[in-house]
């Protein structure tokens, strides 16, 4: 539950990734990048995080193991 985000956040870090801003993968450093321009610190927060988050996913994409686990337990009716 913890990595559920509003509409609004996402569009936000979404947005702010097409423009010309150098964010990364690291939130202390986006974090700094959006310092006073956003209408509160919580708000700010959870954009530099789930900016940090999609740049994470960039570099390194993986196949989640809850999809491996459902593969591997999938069966065809026609097998029993």
């Amino acid at each position: 539950m913890g990595r559920i985000k509003s509409i609004m956040v996402k569009r936000a870090a979404k947005q702010l990734l097409n423009d010309d801003h150098v964010f990364s993968d690291n939130f202390d450093h986006n974090k700094g990048l959006l310092g006073n321009t956003m209408p509160s610190k919580p708000i700010r927060n959870r954009i530099a995080g789930y900016i940090a988050r999609l740049i994470r996913a960039q570099k390194n994409p993986k196949v989640k193991k809850k999809t491996l686990v459902m593969e591997e337990n999938t069966y065809n009716k026609e097998d029993y």
